[in-house]
């Protein structure tokens, strides 16, 4: 970390929370404190992929995204600038979605990414795409609807569900949507809130893709106040028919979740599936 930065690093403290790498706070000579992470035996793009995706999503200068200041590959590492967390103020949830709608229009040049990378736990691929379906069935559902079939991790007739699904995508709805700006990991954990109020989003699997997709995540965790999507769909109307559309979007998520943990998440796969056929 000293050598990425050019400082001595003074103390290092780990922080919880995680789940996939380790994280520090570190204070520097230089008296600055950054957060930082590292990975063992992680790929050389890994962390790279992540810092593209912060300074894309940065770049739209909708959300509050952290700096990047130093990412390694030979050793894996992340450094970020320091944010100072602290409660909600009232305004912040509201704050959020209108922000939110600005990230999404700020637009991407194609569905999936321009550089290939694949994001998440699982690696999904990120193949450029022209149509929403077309990105959502090759990019998400017809590869998870194979894991799952790899690892028995879903019921036969759940991974039948999910390819046919991916067939119809554009049967639902607003499949001719611009592709969007996306976070693409957009739980409440992903968004920390700064000692004044501004609400900073962390840890994305940033692409270009349908904006549902972003408010489907952040349902299905829940952690969000109930005045967020009002304040979005305000500054950013959304199409007809997107609370119908919740569990389809959900299904990508749902199924990672059910390949990785079991239990519940299979018969939540199951159910969503089954308001689709």
């Amino acid at each position: 970390m000293a050598a990425a930065l050019g400082t001595a690093v003074q103390a290092t403290r780990p922080l919880s929370g995680g789940d996939v790498a380790q994280a520090f706070r570190m204070e520097l000579e230089t008296g600055e404190t950054v957060f930082a992470k590292t990975k063992a035996g992680a790929a050389p793009e890994f962390f790279d992929t992540e810092a593209r995706g912060l300074r894309w999503l940065r770049d739209a200068d909708a959300l509050a995204v952290p700096e990047v200041l130093a990412v390694g590959s030979d050793t894996p590492l992340l450094v970020l600038e320091w944010i100072d967390e602290t409660a909600r103020r009232p305004s912040s949830d509201a704050d959020f979605g209108r922000a939110l709608a600005a990230l999404h229009q700020a637009g991407a040049p194609s569905f999936g990414r321009e550089d290939r990378r694949p994001t998440g736990s699982r690696g999904l691929p990120n193949e450029p795409a022209d149509t929403w379906a077309e990105f959502y069935a090759e990019g998400r559902l017809l590869p998870l609807a194979r894991l799952a079939a790899d690892t028995e991790a879903l019921p036969a007739a759940t991974i039948a569900g999910l390819e046919a699904v991916a067939g119809r995508l554009r049967d639902f709805g607003a499949a001719d949507e611009a592709p969007a700006r996306l976070h693409g990991d957009l739980w409440a954990g992903n968004r920390i809130v700064d000692t004044t109020g501004v609400s900073w989003i962390i840890d994305p699997a940033a692409h270009g893709g349908h904006r549902e997709f972003d408010l489907a995540m952040m349902a299905l965790f829940g952690g969000w106040a109930s005045d967020t999507v009002p304040a979005y769909n305000e500054t950013f109307p959304l199409a007809d028919g997107w609370q119908d559309r919740i569990h389809l979007h959900q299904l990508a998520p749902l199924a990672v979740h059910a390949i990785k943990f079991g239990g519940g998440y299979i018969a939540a796969t199951t159910s969503a599936v089954g308001q689709y056929q």
